[in-house]
């Protein structure tokens, strides 16, 4: 609590003066999305100034890439991130890819394109649903969870696992798609649509969301690109960015990538570019399936060494993951295991704009704020 203070002023007149407060958010709270601590600093119900702790479930990915082969580190590389676990496996083999030298099969090229969106999709849903919940509307995220629950059957269906895929190999994907599992990806993106256009109605115009969300917890143009944020929060911010369409890999090139952006900066901007994002995803996905049914059959992997190893030297893979661009920096001295793998996570760095956002805004805008930003506390540590 805060220590308040009565001040002699003349004769008989007082003054209530106060000092400021440090009140800590977690780092296990129900308003930090995990293991996560905020340290604020308040004056009255203002905050004057904010400090992120984080490493509580700090893992050493980085240093455990150095004892495993260019095969294990796929396992640690989709967990940092629960959510977007495909696309984190999908940076890994990227890099090593064009380490080695390998050229996946044009079948795994456009496999792993829609199921990276479809994981893009899944990742959104999650926060589509959990963010209004912090806001007092929960409803929500039942729709969100059934949503997911559509899209994680053919998931699972097509790798076997709900949260960690490891469906992608070194020179293409695990195995074969099932037969008739485009058309069951069609009919799921179809169900997934019209549940959607629910959960937007629940909170789209929704005067209460609206009036918690709107020019609250602005970040500008220029905050977003010195941060080095990414992903839909800067995009929401007008930062038109997206490695698909700008910097595209596996064969994003032949897709029309629309980008969505806002330029309010705010967390309902943060929102509706998730929302809008999702749609996106959706139609690319179906762009893919509709490749993936005109592709003559033929391998979805090529045959790779029992013992791979990666030629000396180094690169640099980024791809555009659901919270925002992910970078593997692979340097190798021509072993079996990386000698270095450097990763840089949308999260941590997005995380890093925190305190810009919330000094200056009222304590009961911080929650609105912190859940805008869209991590995930295990991509901030790995």
């Amino acid at each position: 609590m805060s220590t308040e203070r009565t001040v002699a002023i003349g004769s008989g007149a007082t003054h209530l003066g106060s000092e400021d407060m440090v009140l800590n958010i977690g780092p296990q709270h129900p308003a930090t999305h995990g293991v996560l601590r905020l340290r604020i600093v308040l004056d009255g119900e203002r905050i004057t100034d904010v400090e992120p702790i984080i490493g509580y479930m700090h893992r050493g990915a980085e240093k455990l890439f150095e004892v495993r082969d260019y095969r294990q580190i796929i396992v640690l590389a989709n967990r940092h991130d629960w959510l977007s676990a495909f696309a984190s496996e999908l940076g890994v083999v990227l890099a090593v890819e064009r380490m080695t030298g390998i050229e996946p099969p044009v079948r795994a090229v456009w496999a792993r394109m829609l199921l990276a969106e479809l994981n893009r999709v899944l990742n959104h849903l999650m926060f589509l649903g959990s963010y209004p919940i912090e806001l007092g509307a929960i409803t929500p995220i039942f729709y969100a969870f059934r949503e997911r629950e559509t899209l994680q059957a053919v998931m699972e269906e097509v790798s076997g696992g709900r949260m960690h895929y490891m469906f992608n190999r070194v020179g293409g994907l695990k195995e074969d798609l099932p037969l008739g599992w485009l058309d069951r990806v069609r009919t799921a993106v179809d169900e997934v649509r019209r549940g959607m256009r629910e959960i937007e109605d629940l909170i789209r115009g929704n005067e209460i969301f609206h009036a918690r969300t709107r020019g609250i917890g602005v970040l500008t143009r220029d905050q977003a690109a010195e941060y080095g944020v990414s992903g839909p929060i800067a995009r929401a911010s007008g930062l038109d960015f997206d490695l698909r369409r700008d910097e595209p890999y596996l064969a994003y090139d032949e897709l029309d990538v629309p980008v969505v952006t806002r330029t309010g900066g705010d967390c309902l901007a943060r929102f509706e570019c998730l929302i809008d994002q999702v749609h996106v995803s959706l139609d690319l996905a179906i762009a893919c399936a509709d490749r993936l049914s005109t592709l003559p059959p033929g391998p979805i992997n090529v045959r790779t060494p029992k013992i791979l190893k990666a030629p000396a030297g180094h690169t640099y893979a980024w791809t555009e993951n659901p919270l925002g661009i992910n970078g593997y920096y692979l340097v190798s001295r021509g072993e079996k295991t990386p000698w270095r793998m450097k990763l840089r996570s949308a999260s941590f760095n997005n995380v890093q704009a925190i305190p810009e956002l919330m000094r200056g805004s009222l304590l009961a805008d911080m929650i609105a704020i912190l859940g805008s930003m869209f991590f995930v506390v295990g991509d901030i540590d790995k």
